[in-house]
């Protein structure tokens, strides 16, 4: 039985008929198989949520400990029956917990990726192929002109820009979960040891992730702190952190963003970044042919991005594709 047969999609999510539940769905359903802790594909209210302990953690700080009625931790490699399926999670290598979620029936897998890069992030887990007749994917960056140089190089170009300008204030606007973390990482294994300031918005998510095992070294809440001592720091925010009237408080920092979309320079002026760093947790063009090349599937499906150009990829590989153009899933999320 092919998995499109058994598979549905719904306008809560793609269906798993024999396991009777939903992968990320947008809205609250009774069984929920969720991929990782971003707010497109982690929501609360679910009836029971199967997930990584990591990603259970992050769904509990960042909506209350009552975010579900039932837990179920499935740590990768895993698997577990869920009615006439089988469930088991592999590393997807986008933020910590992050998971491909395998689904096996009637002798055919199935593997929804989620949202995965293969590029090495010492916060997250790697991404592993795991073989499959059906590989549902992403493209967000799924055009040959998204290619994602090494962070190393954008970090650098930072800390060139800090050098330079050290009586200005560098505030880096990075999504809370995820991104946040791996630019501290990306910073401390430069060598650059002094405090990072964080706006108040990142605090609790950093806070559990050291709690957790990851040492970021000496963080700052930036509340509080007076104009003429933030020159020459680094002050990590959210995006739309950047364009607010906090960030006039910081007196003339310079405002830097990290995200893959910083490839297009409308997209850098329309974040207000004067030193756009194109930093991404999402595959780029060549991780996503690299991926289906490894995966070998028969068949691929594409849940959000740009579908037409990995479609017409796919079926030079002898891929069969398809585009499910799913709702709910928000491209700048986590970028």
């Amino acid at each position: 039985m092919h998995p499109e047969t058994w598979i549905e999609i719904r306008p809560e999510g793609p269906y798993v008929v024999p396991a009777d539940a939903y992968i990320d769905p947008t809205r609250p359903v009774p069984r929920a198989i969720i991929t990782h802790g971003h707010a497109d594909h982690a929501r609360a209210g679910h009836g029971t949520v199967y997930a990584t302990p990591e990603t259970l953690k992050i769904m509990a700080v960042r909506y209350g400990e009552t975010f579900t009625d039932t837990r179920i931790p499935l740590a990768y490699g895993e698997t577990i029956e869920i009615g006439g399926a089988e469930l088991c999670f592999g590393p997807a290598g986008h933020i910590w917990g992050s998971a491909q979620a395998m689904v096996e029936h009637a002798d055919k897998r199935i593997v929804f990726a989620g949202d995965y890069k293969r590029r090495e992030d010492p916060t997250a887990a790697p991404f592993t192929p795991m073989a499959c007749d059906v590989f549902v994917t992403e493209a967000t960056f799924g055009l040959p002109v998204f290619r994602h140089p090494p962070i190393e190089d954008e970090i650098a170009k930072l800390l060139n820009s800090l050098a330079l300008q050290g009586d200005r204030p560098h505030l880096v606007g990075a999504y809370a979960l995820g991104k946040c973390q791996r630019v501290i990482m990306a910073l401390r294994a430069t060598g650059y040891q002094k405090p990072i300031y964080l706006h108040g918005a990142l605090m609790k998510l950093a806070t559990l992730y050291q709690e957790n095992g990851f040492d970021f070294g000496e963080l700052r809440p930036v509340a509080g702190v007076k104009r003429d001592q933030l020159a020459g720091e680094i002050i990590m925010c959210p995006p739309s952190a950047l364009a607010d009237r906090w960030s006039r408080r910081m007196g003339d920092p310079v405002t830097a963003m990290a995200s893959g979309w910083m490839r297009v320079r409308a997209r850098a002026r329309q974040r207000g970044a004067e030193l756009p760093l194109i930093i991404s947790d999402h595959a780029d063009w060549n991780e996503l042919c690299l991926t289906l090349q490894e995966m070998a599937p028969a068949d691929i499906w594409i849940t959000h991005g740009r579908e037409d150009a990995l479609m017409h990829q796919a079926e030079r590989m002898q891929i069969k594709a398809r585009a499910l153009s799913l709702i709910g899933y928000e491209e700048d999320a986590s970028e």
